[in-house]
């Protein structure tokens, strides 16, 4: 935005995260649409009540007004549609009052739509949590990663965040910390030929990068990329994965039929980091099929009925648009038992989601509270 623009007091959005959900709507192919998403911002923060609009429930309504544009929804379509949608992640946890009670209570209908019988908290969220015990993360994180890499930061990182830290930690094993010191652009765009860069590795010490050129596509998706290093030529092979997206092995998904409410499709692009069911298996309406991840928005894709599972369109690491079939549920077959609660919840007291959670204590409500936008733990 080059200019002063008076929508701000049509779409209420803070200015911080303006930009950042610009960014975000263009990754997820809402570029075209940015003014859809700025009208849907109002309405989703009206459908939600008219919240206030910080860190993180700013992100709350960011990520149900790009939800609805991807569904071509209003708020009156939302809220009559919602027993049937599978909402992102920030969305339900609001709901279920991970990040505190909204001052004028939740929306309803739509609240009990949403949450679909999942376990909410009364209160402030940090009320209910167990003491943690630092020392014994410090301890477990030393015994995972050495003592030479976990500082008294990464403890808290792990602790407030430990899903964000334990993807970070993931990235510095593969790559190094030294990508923190590659400048911002150069991460994010890949550099011209010719183009070079120069990257301080430490207080008086740089190295100069400059790409030469990028060899043909291989068969195996992988092309020869030829650079120079401080002036000496190497050469390094890198998988291309935007080229094997344009030779359409992305394109060639089936697409999840609008008119059967079993045929469950994505409901927005993303990458699916896990496939919560198999074919055969009995499910119950609301139970999680799926979760996708795209630009820090999760969503678990839930069963709209109940009933079998007589198709899994999908493997982890697929990346799908928005209405790609995910999974295909048979409600004339016989369906799952009614559960007490929805699978996975990380409110379960003894639910498998405890243990992935860095130093969280056995009753799994202390997890109930961080959940705010990613924030990188940093070095």
């Amino acid at each position: 935005m080059k200019y002063c623009s008076s929508d701000v007091y049509q779409h209420e959005m803070p200015g911080g995260q303006y930009t950042n959900l610009k960014f975000q709507a263009a990754s997820l192919g809402l570029g075209d649409s940015w003014g859809k998403v700025q009208q849907s911002y109002a309405a989703a923060n009206r459908a939600l009540g008219d919240i206030v609009k910080v860190t993180p429930s700013s992100k709350v309504v960011g990520d149900l007004a790009q939800f609805m544009v991807q569904n071509d929804l209003d708020e009156h379509s939302l809220v009559e549609k919602a027993d049937t949608l599978s909402f992102p992640a920030s969305v339900v946890e609001f709901m279920q009052g991970y990040i505190g009670q909204p001052s004028f209570g939740f929306p309803e209908p739509l609240r009990t739509k949403i949450l679909k019988g999942r376990p909410t908290i009364e209160g402030r969220p940090g009320a209910s949590m167990p003491p943690m015990e630092l020392d014994n993360l410090e301890a477990r994180l030393v015994d995972r990663y050495g003592r030479q890499n976990i500082t008294q930061r990464d403890v808290l990182s792990a602790a407030l965040y430990p899903k964000v830290f334990e993807e970070y930690q993931a990235h510095v094993l593969r790559y190094s910390d030294l990508i923190e010191k590659l400048p911002t652009r150069a991460f994010l765009v890949p550099l011209k030929e010719d183009e070079e860069v120069e990257i301080e590795l430490s207080k008086g010490v740089s190295t100069h990068i400059k790409l030469k050129a990028a060899g043909e596509l291989q068969d195996s998706g992988k092309r020869e990329v030829y650079f120079e290093a401080n002036g000496v030529p190497r050469v390094v092979e890198v998988i291309d994965k935007r080229s094997m997206e344009a030779l359409g092995k992305k394109a060639i998904r089936e697409k999840a039929d609008i008119g059967v409410l079993g045929s469950v499709g994505a409901p927005m692009a993303g990458t699916v980091i896990e496939v919560s069911v198999k074919a055969g298996q009995a499910v119950h309406a609301g139970q999680q099929l799926a979760v996708l991840s795209a630009m820090k928005m999760e969503t678990a894709v839930c069963a709209p009925i109940a009933g079998v599972v007589t198709q899994v369109a999908v493997v982890k690491q697929d990346n799908l648009d928005a209405g790609d079939l995910i999974v295909f549920v048979d409600a004339a077959a016989p369906a799952a038992p009614p559960l007490t609660s929805i699978d996975n919840d990380p409110l379960e007291v003894g639910s498998d989601s405890d243990a992935s959670r860095p130093g969280t204590p056995d009753n799994g409500a202390a997890a109930a509270a961080v959940q705010p936008e990613s924030v990188v733990a940093k070095r």
